[in-house]
């Protein structure tokens, strides 16, 4: 067998940089940009390029990758080691490793829609143990007969990590053994399906986040477009926008079940508001916010309502035209402004975002938001009130769309009040009345023999919000109209 072989990438070759072709070892920089940690290792002394590095690949690995990145290694197996050097945001570093070390256990009674290989197997979803994360099963760890050291010796700026990273790179041996053939792994595909429907008209309403995540993947997966991005296939739909009127963290054991770190997550909130930018990130939020723009709007929209609650002008803006319609620079905020707004005698937050990652960013973006409006809140003497969450181009990626379809596939049935009110139906002589009420008070009174008439003037006034609602009363309307005709005793449900 050969003892030297070229890097050949299957997937994602735009994006990764190669040093040396004819390397062993793969950095893989997490959700640290490649330039950066590239100049860092040049800083410290050492060179990544020519034929004396060990050194064939650096790459990103933000966790949607995982499963390009498995079989990129497989199709190399010469690659015998990885060194993870970046900042681990999303525990894409902790996913890795726990598929080495840990393997995947199947998820039994879960129905995911893949197509056939040409084989006619059919892929099912697995999940790697210790993690949340939901792959494949055409990959596993005993597939790779040469298992990747892997050296994980912390995230940039940490100079002591650096030094690790160097002194292994300077001391580094490949392995002696003889190399495997090279394994080709096709990625599967999901039948993807989608209901009809306007894809720009979703409106979600949930009193927690989570419940309002979990709707919003449900909608996604059901009635998302399929769209083709340089990224790769989406599903997405245009402008949803998702209200929780009850702001507040969801419980630990709640998170786990669904992938979420909740560590990760509070510690997200609390860096939301850091106005420093690092070395390694082209953008923060924090940064945008506070001090992008010379001045820091937080400090400004806490003034302006100290002095005036009522103020309606209190709008926070990320994006910078400028610089972000460039066709030169790299990253731009996907949260693109923010609207502060006093009403009845809570503080609302409304966040727009340019572009969303429904399945991994949505909840984590949520909980920055959360600390945002927690921090004016304190600031100006009033209770946090709903937030609300709009998204100009929101999707899912097709290669995802297996954790997809777990999340819409556990959406339980749930009764709630109508906001609107409600209606009490009678028969009132030769006709059906009814009445349209908040508590114990009647708004107005419909009128008529028919049901189908009585359905018309309602929907007309549209004081209908919730469909479960609207199902309800079509049904009593129906028995109240046949009891009428039949000239039986009607009592509403």
């Amino acid at each position: 067998m050969e003892d030297r072989q070229e890097f050949i990438p299957l997937y994602w070759k735009d994006q990764l940089v190669i040093c040396n072709p004819y390397g062993t070892v793969g950095i893989i920089t997490l959700w640290s940009a490649t330039d950066y940690v590239i100049n860092q290792l040049t800083r410290a002394g050492l060179s990544l390029n020519g034929q004396d590095s060990p050194v064939a690949v650096v790459g990103t690995l933000y966790g949607n990758g995982l499963r390009e990145l498995l079989r990129n290694l497989l199709y190399n197996p010469q690659i015998d080691t990885l060194i993870i050097y970046g900042r681990n945001r999303s525990h894409s570093a902790d996913e890795l490793i726990a598929f080495f070390e840990r393997g995947v256990e199947e998820l039994d009674g879960v129905e995911i829609g893949y197509e056939p290989l040409d084989d006619g197997t059919i892929p099912k979803p697995v999940r790697i143990l210790g993690t949340g994360r939901i792959i494949d099963n055409l990959v596993k760890p005993s597939d790779f007969v040469r298992k990747p050291k892997i050296l994980f010796p912390g995230e940039p700026p940490d100079r002591a990590a650096l030094d690790k990273v160097k002194e292994f790179i300077s001391r580094y041996e490949k392995n002696p053994a003889p190399l495997p053939p090279r394994k080709v792994v096709p990625l599967p595909r999901m039948i993807v399906n989608h209901y009809p429907g306007n894809p720009r008209i979703h409106t979600i309403w949930a009193d927690d986040p989570l419940t309002a995540w979990r709707d919003l993947i449900h909608r996604l997966y059901c009635f998302g477009r399929p769209v083709v991005l340089k990224k790769g296939r989406r599903r997405e739909l245009q402008n949803v926008k998702v209200v929780v009127e009850k702001p507040e963290p969801v419980p630990e054991e709640d998170l786990r079940k669904h992938g979420f770190d909740p560590e990760l997550l509070e510690r997200y909130g609390r860096n939301f508001l850091d106005n420093l930018l690092p070395e390694d990130t082209s953008y923060s939020y924090g940064h945008r916010i506070r001090a992008y723009f010379g001045f820091d709007q937080i400090d400004r929209v806490v003034r302006r309502l100290r002095r005036d609650p009522e103020d309606r002008k209190c709008y926070v803006v990320l994006w910078d035209p400028a610089r972000d319609l460039s066709e030169e620079v790299e990253g731009r905020p996907c949260l693109v402004s923010v609207f502060f707004r006093k009403f009845e005698d809570r503080l609302t937050l409304t966040a727009t975002f340019r572009t969303h990652n429904a399945l991994d960013a949505w909840l984590v973006n949520f909980y920055g938001l959360m600390a945002l409006q927690k921090k004016v809140s304190h600031e100006v003497a009033l209770a946090p009130g709903a937030i609300t969450v709009i998204s100009h181009s929101i999707s899912i990626d097709e290669a995802e769309i297996d954790r997809a379809a777990m999340v819409a596939s556990e959406r339980e049935f749930r009764y709630r009040l109508d906001p609107m009110g409600y209606f009490r139906i009678s028969l009132d002589g030769d006709a059906i009345l009814v009445e349209y009420r908040t508590g114990d008070v009647t708004l107005k009174t419909y009128r008529h023999r028919k049901a189908t008439r009585l359905q018309h003037e309602i929907a007309r006034d549209a004081v209908i919000s919730d469909i479960n609602h609207a199902i309800y009363l079509g049904r009593q309307l129906e028995r109240a109209e046949r009891c009428l005709r039949e000239g039986l005793p009607f009592e509403q449900d």
